[in-house]
């Protein structure tokens, strides 16, 4: 609910006539709150700037957020938001740095003697202000999810170069769309990039497949085939072969191995290298 009011209301005057102390009392609840986690200079002026914009805002008449005269009051409020959702303050803390302000206000509008209905006014302006930093803060928590869950998704599979001309990618965890979606992307720019002629998908760190994790591999290969690229799955465990044939799951003409040890081997006795094992004691030249 808003309520409309003009630069006759008490609150309004007070809190404009009043601004030292009431941003002193306003900073210091605020810095007690957070206990030493935010620098006193920064809260002073972080808060400070957001006084300002609020009661120069105020100051037009209104008490609607959404007006145009709150523009630079929501902007600030969104960027103290995001940096504290950023920063890994809880929802509580950051909406609590704005409803401090009603009781840093409290003895100041009872000093100048504000009427109930005129501190009912401020009271119910500061739970708008509360409640758009708290939406705010949840968009922005919730874009640093997604963007953390994107950087672990690209951690989680590297494409990295076991040989001359030889790429592999060991998956751990499970494969779903999104993920195999990055693996494909990632292994055809890294072939491109290097000019390699095979690759190894490995997947001893994947905990099961099924018809869907299957569909998803064949998806790679096929891809990585179409680049032109040898390619070769390991890490086929006992259980998961016995898997892949209770499921009756078909790879058709790609080759499997069992480790990724071997599969390195079958890549390069493919591109022409000869593996001797030496007597024991003999000279390596």
């Amino acid at each position: 609910m808003y309520v409309e009011v003009g630069v006759g209301d008490g609150w309004i005057e007070s809190l404009s006539r009043e601004r030292d102390e009431v941003l002193a009392r306003w900073v210091e609840r605020v810095a007690g709150d957070l206990r030493g986690r935010l620098s006193l200079p920064e809260l002073q002026r972080e808060l400070g700037e957001i006084y300002t914009a609020l009661t120069t805002a105020l100051a037009s008449g209104g008490t609607d957020l959404r007006a145009e005269q709150f523009g630079e009051l929501r902007a600030l409020l969104a960027d103290l938001s995001g940096g504290r959702a950023r920063q890994g303050f809880t929802p509580r803390e950051t909406a609590g740095t704005v409803f401090a302000l009603k009781e840093a206000a409290a003895a100041v509008l009872e000093k100048r003697s504000v009427g109930y209905r005129d501190y009912v006014r401020f009271s119910e302006f500061v739970d708008e202000l509360g409640l758009f930093t708290f939406e705010t803060y949840v968009r922005t928590r919730d874009q640093v999810i997604v963007e953390q869950s994107n950087q672990l998704l690209e951690l989680s599979t590297p494409v990295i170069k076991l040989w001359e001309g030889v790429l592999a990618v060991p998956l751990v965890g499970t494969l779903d769309s999104a993920r195999t979606q990055l693996v494909m992307e990632s292994l055809l720019e890294a072939l491109v990039s290097t000019g390699s002629r095979h690759a190894i998908i490995d997947i001893t760190g994947v905990g099961a497949v099924d018809t869907q994790v299957a569909q998803h591999l064949l998806k790679t290969v096929m891809a990585a085939q179409l680049m032109g690229a040898d390619c070769i799955i390991s890490g086929i465990r006992p259980q998961i072969a016995q898997t892949v044939v209770s499921l009756g799951i078909e790879f058709g003409e790609i080759v499997t191995k069992a480790t990724l040890a071997e599969a390195l081997a079958l890549a390069l006795r493919r591109d022409g290298f000869r593996f001797v094992r030496r007597a024991a004691g003999a000279e390596i030249r």
